[in-house]
């Protein structure tokens, strides 16, 4: 093997896959005191009522997660747990991405919610300390956060996303039920399907990617392209969302080792500022991206072909179609970003740390693809 090939590969979480497997978790609490982190909604408190009677009732519970969660309530969750008459031993997250990446966000904060602010400011933990356990239960197919060591923290008041990361925040287990998705709305399976597909590609286009994180990504997006519109097409279709669910899972696996490109720093200020779900705003650029790659050869060329066939000017224009027929908008002005605004956030999001993974180079703003059949 030559120097240039070499690559290292590590992710520890203990994965349970299969419909009917949410019924296993007492396996892995294993009689430990837990908090539960989930939503709010009626359809949760069915979910969190089923968990009692498998595991007892839990020791504490934050039940009141929203979507990108901001530091703020983050904060005050953590210092209701301090609270607790019997301190939990192990986390439950039961929800999407914003209720993993919120359990993690408490994991840490066992000790006080002052080690969280450390770990956000790049710094290191004292020592002994000792976060919580996590065992990640996701109900959409989409974020990869339950193979992840990482967490989106949101600062509205800053108008910054923060990263929370440390590699003893991976989950110690996920639990993975497509039973748990099949009730998800329409908008919801679009968006959380195109950010697992945004993770896979993200992890292609990456100067990280390696042997197998490119062999999770290829297998992830192929099964996406073809079973996200078959699923918004038969919502019911219990098939289809195992599909996504498993390719969600594959591109967690890809990109909890290489982390994401461009697409997902120019995302996240779209989010902020022009309220974008985060699935659309991470995944309107891939035809345009993967245009600019047109050329690439090595391992990430040989992946995107695998996906996308031997032409990629083509294949980028297949993919707005995809994108289009899933409603989705191409064009930064969908979302009502003007072009100076559109160059001001494309130029920063090239100078940070996810631009620099980018594997590409594009010297000017990215413009809009328009799909074949417009």
């Amino acid at each position: 093997m030559k120097k240039s090939e070499m690559w290292t590969y590590h992710n520890p979480v203990a994965v349970t896959f299969g419909l009917g497997c949410f019924d296993r978790i007492a396996i892995l609490v294993a009689a430990r005191p837990y908090l539960l982190v989930t939503y709010p909604d009626a359809h949760f408190a069915v979910l969190a009522s089923r968990l009692a009677e498998l595991l007892g009732p839990p020791a504490g519970m934050v039940s009141d997660v929203s979507p990108d969660p901001d530091i703020v309530d983050l904060a005050r969750q953590s210092s209701g747990i301090a609270m607790l008459e019997t301190q939990p031993e192990v986390v439950l997250a039961l929800g999407g991405g914003s209720v993993i990446d919120s359990a993690k966000v408490l994991a840490a904060s066992a000790e006080g919610f002052a080690t969280v602010e450390t770990l956000l400011d790049g710094g290191k933990p004292s020592s002994g300390w000792n976060p919580l356990p996590l065992i990640a239960v996701p109900t959409t197919a989409g974020t990869g956060s339950e193979v992840t060591c990482w967490a989106t923290v949101w600062d509205r008041k800053a108008s910054i996303k923060r990263s929370l990361e440390y590699p003893m925040l991976y989950p110690e287990a996920a639990v993975i039920d497509p039973h748990l998705m099949h009730s998800m709305p329409c908008a919801l399976t679009v968006s959380t399907g195109l950010d697992a597909l945004s993770h896979a590609l993200e992890s292609l286009w990456n100067r990280n990617v390696n042997s197998i994180t490119a062999t999770h990504a290829v297998a992830a997006a192929r099964v996406i392209l073809e079973a996200l519109p078959a699923l918004v097409a038969d919502p019911e279709n219990l098939d289809s969302r195992s599909r996504m669910a498993a390719a969600s899972l594959s591109a967690g696996l890809a990109f909890s080792c290489t982390r994401t490109a461009i697409a997902h720093a120019i995302s996240y200020p779209v989010t902020l500022r022009y309220g974008v779900p985060h699935g659309i705003a991470c995944s309107f650029t891939l035809p345009m991206i993967l245009d600019s790659l047109a050329e690439i050869e090595g391992l990430t060329g040989q992946g995107l072909r695998e996906i996308f066939g031997p032409d990629l000017r083509v294949g980028a224009r297949r993919l707005a179609d995809t994108l289009d027929q899933l409603g989705v908008g191409l064009d930064p002005a969908d979302y009502g970003i003007d072009t100076e605004e559109w160059a001001a956030i494309f130029n920063e999001a090239t100078v940070g740390a996810r631009g620099r993974n980018f594997i590409g180079t594009v010297r000017r703003p990215l413009q809009p693809l328009p799909p074949f059949a417009s």
